[in-house]
């Protein structure tokens, strides 16, 4: 399982991590968590003496469409969240053709900190993330490592490509500019609004949230093969359900290039729960595993 989950576990931050910190108004900027407050307002890019009344219209818009999306999600109810424990099946595809499923239970401690255990074909396996630092255990091969670099920069676009991304602002500490595509088509008499998140390193991520309902649909950018080929990357999101007053997605499908590659479907999500520290550090051996 470890040997490929580390793609499949990307996809679950884009749920586990839908805690907001935006403020309701629709122009205002995104409000910073306590530990974040003096950072954001350092690295938030100062505006453009040269921008043009047309891009600042796409902005303002851009700004409107993700405050209707925090309300829609519950609003004030994300504030307060600062622990997730989601448990779930996640289930690889090949070729669409599901595959073996896996059980898992995802840990997460905002900003970044990330524990996430699979079990599935009578082994289990544990991955956790904090920062830019990592490991891995593999209980079938009997191995507790550090996580190589793919796997850390995986981890790392999977908080940049999540919702809460978008929705928290993170995407203004690193300069990214906000601003609104267009409708998209999305089925029967369904129209997607469609914002733009580019950062200065030239990465492109586009958010389509529903015209009506306001919930967040898709995500989408591209990624590089290891040939070098661009290939779009997308998520989508389904089963909308409210757990203490937050609505959020129970399934996350995952696409690349067009084919479905992995469905994560929650069972239960829980809020604000006691998480141990200890979880997160490096074991010093395998029998210290818990």
């Amino acid at each position: 399982m470890v040997s490929n989950s580390s793609t499949l576990r990307a996809r679950l931050r884009c749920s586990l991590l839908i805690v907001l910190c935006f403020c309701l108004s629709p122009v205002a900027a995104a409000q910073p968590s306590t530990t974040d407050k003096t950072s954001a307002a350092a690295t938030k890019p100062a505006p453009q003496a040269n921008k043009t009344n047309a891009v600042s219209a796409n902005d303002e818009k851009a700004e409107q469409i993700v405050a209707r999306a925090v309300a829609a999600m519950g609003g004030n109810a994300y504030l307060a969240v600062r622990t997730t424990i989601g448990r779930g099946i996640i289930t690889p595809f090949a070729k669409g053709v599901s595959q073996n499923p896996s059980s898992f239970i995802d840990y997460t401690v905002l900003p970044d900190r990330e524990r996430t255990e699979f079990r599935g074909g009578g082994n289990r396996s544990i991955q956790a993330n904090t920062g830019s630092t990592g490991w891995l255990f593999d209980a079938a091969a009997r191995t507790l490592k550090d996580q190589p670099p793919a796997d850390i920069e995986n981890f790392q676009l999977s908080l940049r490509t999540s919702l809460d991304n978008l929705l928290r602002g993170w995407w203004r500490r690193e300069g990214a500019m906000l601003t609104y595509v267009g409708r998209r088509e999305a089925g029967l008499a369904k129209r997607n609004e469609t914002v733009r998140l580019t950062y200065p390193d030239g990465f492109v991520i586009d958010y389509e949230i529903g015209a009506k309902d306001n919930l967040p649909a898709k995500s989408l950018y591209k990624r590089k093969t290891a040939e070098g080929e661009d290939v779009q990357e997308e998520d989508r999101y389904a089963r909308f359900l409210t757990v203490e007053g937050i609505t959020l997605p129970f399934i996350i499908d995952h696409y690349r290039g067009g084919e479905q590659t992995s469905r994560i479907s929650y069972d239960s999500i829980e809020f604000n729960r006691p998480i141990a520290d200890s979880l997160f550090a490096k074991p010093a051996n395998i029998k210290a595993i818990k």
